[in-house]
C-alpha cells in the first residue's frame, strides 16, 4: 500500500471512530469498514496502532485483546440537563422506530393479502363463468320440472312389488334347479362341470349376474 493511502486509510480510521465514539478492536474496525472501502486488517491493525501511538486515539488492554476509542478530551463536556434530554429524545426515537415498524408490518400483511386476491379482471371473468354455470342449472331444472314422464309414486311402488316378486321366484326356481342337479350328479360319472356342458345349462355365474337384495 502506497504511503497516501496509508494515510487515506488512518485518516479514515479516524474519522470513524471518533464519529462512532465508541470502543472497537482493531478486527472490529477492519469488518465494519473493509467492505466498503476495501482496507485490508494488516493495514488497519497498523492505522489504529499508530493513531494510538500519536495520542489521536486512546487504546486500552483487556487480556490479550487491545480496544482503541477516540479521545473523548476532544468533546465537550455535556451537563445532566443535556443528556437527561438526550435519554428523552432516544425514548422518543425508540417509541418511534416501535410504530413505524408495526405499520409496516400491518402494511406488508396487507400487500401480502391484496396480492392473493383476486384482480378486478379475474374477478369479473369468474362472475361471468359463475352466471353462465347456473343459467344451465336453470335450463336443465326447467326442462326437468316440464318433463311429463315423471314416475308416480304409486307406478314407484308396484315396480317395487314386482321386482320383489320375481326376485322371489327367481330364488325359488334357482334353488329347485339345484337341488335336481344335485341328485343327478350323485349318479353322474362325470364332473359337474362336464354335465352342465353336456345338457347345455348356463348358470347365473356363466352369465355374470347375481340375485339382487330384496
Amino acid at each position: 500500500m502506497s504511503k497516501s493511502k496509508d494515510a487515506s486509510g488512518v485518516s479514515l480510521i479516524l474519522d470513524y471512530l471518533n464519529e462512532k465514539n465508541r470502543p472497537y478492536s482493531a478486527q472490529d474496525v477492519f469488518s465494519n469498514l473493509q467492505k466498503q472501502h476495501g482496507l485490508g486488517k494488516t493495514a488497519v491493525v497498523k492505522a489504529v496502532e499508530l493513531l494510538a501511538q500519536q495520542g489521536k486515539i486512546k487504546e486500552k488492554i483487556y487480556g490479550k485483546q487491545k480496544i482503541y476509542f477516540a479521545d473523548q478530551s476532544q468533546f465537550t463536556d455535556v451537563s445532566d440537563t443535556e443528556l437527561k434530554g438526550m435519554d428523552n429524545q432516544i425514548s422518543e426515537l425508540n417509541t418511534l422506530v416501535q410504530t413505524v415498524s408495526q405499520s409496516c408490518r400491518q402494511l406488508d400483511s396487507e400487500l401480502k393479502e391484496l396480492n392473493s386476491s383476486l384482480t378486478t379482471k379475474e374477478m369479473t371473468s369468474e362472475i361471468q363463468e359463475l352466471t353462465q354455470e347456473c343459467a344451465l342449472y336453470r335450463e336443465r331444472l326447467a326442462k326437468i320440472k316440464s318433463a311429463t314422464n315423471h314416475v308416480t309414486p304409486e307406478e314407484k311402488e308396484k315396480i317395487h312389488k314386482e321386482q320383489s316378486l320375481y326376485v322371489k321366484e327367481w330364488k325359488k326356481r334357482k334353488r329347485l334347479a339345484t337341488d335336481m342337479m344335485g341328485a343327478i350328479l350323485e349318479g353322474y360319472p362325470k364332473s359337474k362341470k362336464q354335465f352342465l356342458e353336456e345338457v347345455g345349462i348356463e348358470t347365473d355365474e356363466d352369465c355374470k349376474v347375481t340375485v339382487p337384495d330384496v
